[in-house]
């Protein structure tokens, strides 16, 4: 599967140990940033990895900052995206079943490395369950301008 990871400098380092676990696994990861601890700006990572997403460059994306929540906010305004600030494995399968959800995002600060991984794993394996859920899906992308 081809997966955009992105990060802000605050969620550099679970980036980083996340890109490496996906690609170990076999993945095409595609970075599109940060590259270091320096302080930037969220925004611009998270645009461009729920843009890659939207536009069928990839098909998921993994994202991170200190919370989650601001490259969550961020992902979310680009038409298509359904992202998800996941905390364990359990918000994230079900964000992949009911909400058709194609960007998780991460907290840097909150989340240790073996417990991002496990919430990777289950968002990338879990199946989109359609039926009613397409439904309450596409009412959604109604919504987007």
């Amino acid at each position: 599967m081809r997966i955009v990871v992105g990060s802000d400098h605050a969620g550099f380092a679970l980036k980083e140990h996340v890109k490496a676990t996906l690609a170990a696994a076999g993945h095409d990861v595609v970075d599109v940033g940060t590259t270091s601890l320096e302080s930037v700006d969220y925004p611009q990572f998270a645009a461009q990895g729920a843009r890659a997403v939207a536009m069928g460059e990839a098909e998921r994306a993994v994202l991170a900052c200190g919370s989650g929540n601001g490259v969550a906010i961020a992902a979310n305004k680009v038409a298509g995206i359904r992202a998800v600030n996941a905390h364990d494995v359990d918000e994230a399968e079900m964000a992949r079943r009911h909400n058709d959800a194609n960007v998780i995002t991460l907290s840097g600060a909150r989340l240790a490395p073996a417990a991002a991984d496990a919430i990777v794993a289950r968002f990338l394996t879990a199946p989109f369950e359609g039926g009613r859920h397409r439904r309450r899906v596409d009412q959604i992308a109604r919504i987007e301008p």
